[in-house]
């Protein structure tokens, strides 16, 4: 069986340019990194709304599939004729090289050049991580040549970034050598797609709209209190010129030459996991069906596409695909890894109050049609496939079998087809909470509304963020809550669907630029780590080729 990095080296791309054409896209609206990816310099006027969302049930440490069902979902949508375009994620080389490897899809449903959208692409990853260490370096730099702004050296909240998983970085102290190598303090690092700055490209209209949300960062609080910003440290300009490319959205294609609008990558366990606005507007103006995902389980990319990135964009979609897999689900039902290709109709049982948990919640809380895709791996039966299906419809789901890693868009055509239809139908996006709650009550209804908790309790520094968050009239953000996907709640450990526990925020940390408020639970890091043995231990590079073994 080919990897994926050899069925996509075994695929003839089409040129970039033909892509653009199929969106009405010009050459002069190109700028090429080579044949097959561009960057796109077009003002997004969305025409369509039939924008379809692509979220799962929590995921595994297996993969579920997420974005190989999302291109498997355009390619079919192709298939049946229609004018159609993904809106993804840029992938992290942290994850590449630690644990989960690629993410451009899989087996027969991939965007390509694979190789280069998973390393280094066009370069955004690296002007996002070169943003933030620029406002690093200006802050350092300031305290050093005399601190105008009388910044607390205690209470510089700004952190450096990197685009690796790396915990010996998470808490560092700088300015060791002595008087000439800067004013020694407490630092730490956070990996690139949990930065802000990814978030505020991410959430940025326009360069205007991203030189405003970069004033608006809070890096320090002065020793009197007062929040000090990069505004104040007169950087809003040169960290715009570092992004001025990564603003642009870049354009590649599936290898059934489907066309894939792929910018921004944030994860939504610590971040809000969805791709920029300007990528999804683009889309919507040249495609009449738009295909997008968001990170993780439904429980954290799709709660924060349609709690933030919906209220600042103004877009909602019509209807939204909840890919589940049976060795998730089982896994969920508490069957131990070793086993779960192995059929198992008791354990599937036990965990599909996972899958009816995320139903309930897209369609009860959030008002929106919602398609369960199931993803069907090779060692799946067809009895497990038959309990997926009738506890669809004990919830009035609709349901769908999806094989497009197997066979590409023509795996994904009952799936399209589904989702056209429920895209026809009417639906009216409702939100979890108001703007206008208190940050407690916000809080408190993202976690009793769609995690299942009985009520949240806070540590003494959360009690204190709250408190400094009223005082600066921050309080009206939204919430971005980082906590496990593994779980419903707080904890990894509580599997399948859990209810009636008590969530402990650690931290909430404000993000004046991104427009919202970063809600620390359980033991998320924001700087993951590599496992025992990351997956750059498996990859080679062949010395006269060229050729990659093992990226996915």
């Amino acid at each position: 069986m080919k990897t994926d990095i050899e069925i996509a080296n075994s695929v003839t791309l089409m040129p970039i340019c033909k892509i653009a054409k199929k969106l009405g896209i010009s050459e002069e609206e190109l700028e090429l990194y080579g044949n097959y990816k561009a960057k796109i310099s077009k003002t997004p006027s969305p025409k369509s709304d039939n924008l379809v969302l692509v979220t799962a049930i929590n995921p595994t440490a297996f993969g579920e599939g997420k974005t190989t069902t999302s291109i498997g979902l355009a390619d079919g949508m192709s298939k049946l004729g229609k004018k159609v375009c993904l809106a993804l994620r840029e992938p992290s080389l942290g994850p590449v090289f630690g644990i989960k490897g690629g993410a451009t899809g899989g087996g027969m449903a991939q965007i390509a050049p694979m190789q280069d959208i998973n390393l280094h692409f066009t370069g955004d990853m690296h002007a996002i991580t070169t943003a933030n260490n620029l406002i690093s370096a200006i802050l350092d730099n300031h305290i050093m040549q005399g601190n105008e702004l009388n910044i607390d050296i205690d209470n510089v909240i700004w952190k450096r970034c990197m685009d690796m998983n790396d915990r010996a970085l998470r808490y560092i102290e700088v300015g060791k050598g002595g008087p000439k190598d800067g004013v020694e303090r407490k630092d730490g690092f956070n990996i690139t797609a949990a930065s802000e700055i990814m978030a505020i490209l991410c959430l940025a209209k326009d360069m205007a709209d991203l030189k405003e949300r970069i004033g608006n960062i809070i890096v320090a609080y002065s020793k009197d209190g007062r929040a000090v910003t990069a505004r104040d440290l007169e950087v809003v300009d040169s960290v715009a010129i570092v992004l001025k490319d990564a603003l642009k959205p870049n354009l590649v294609q599936t290898l059934e030459g489907t066309p894939a609008i792929v910018h921004g990558g944030p994860f939504a366990n610590i971040a809000h996991g969805c791709n920029t606005v300007i990528a999804t507007k683009l889309a919507m103006s040249v495609a009449d069906y738009v295909v997008t995902e968001a990170g993780f389980g439904a429980d954290l990319g799709a709660e924060k596409f349609l709690d933030i990135k919906c209220r600042v964009a103004g877009i909602r979609p019509k209807a939204v695909v909840l890919v589940a897999t049976v060795r998730a689900l089982k896994y969920n039902g508490g069957i131990k890894k070793e086993d779960v290709a192995k059929e198992d109709l008791q354990a599937l049982e036990k965990g599909l109050p996972n899958l009816v948990g995320h139903i309930r919640n897209l369609r009860d809380v959030y008002g929106v049609n919602v398609v369960v895709a199931v993803n069907r791996f090779l060692t799946d039966t067809d009895s497990e496939i038959r309990m997926i299906e009738d506890a669809c419809k004990s919830e009035g789901a609709v349901c769908a079998l999806c094989e497009c890693w197997a066979k590409g868009g023509d795996g994904s055509i009952e799936l399209a087809k589904a989702v056209i239809k429920e895209l026809e139908k009417p639906s009216k996006l409702q939100f979890a909470y108001d703007l206008d709650m208190s940050v407690e009550d916000k809080i408190n209804a993202v976690a009793t509304k769609v995690y299942g908790a009985a009520g949240v309790e806070y540590t003494d520094a959360a009690k204190a963020s709250l408190a400094k968050i009223k005082e600066l009239g921050k309080d009206k953000l939204p919430v971005c809550i980082a906590k496990t996907q593994y779980s419903f709640s707080d904890d990894m450990k509580l599997l399948g669907r859990p209810t009636g526990f008590t969530m402990t925020v650690r931290d909430i940390e404000i993000r004046g630029g991104a427009g919202f408020l970063v809600v620390v639970c359980g033991s998320i890091m924001l700087m993951p780590g590599l496992g025992k043995r990351p997956s750059a231990l498996n990859m080679t590079i062949d010395s006269q080729s060229g050729e990659i073994k093992g990226l996915f």
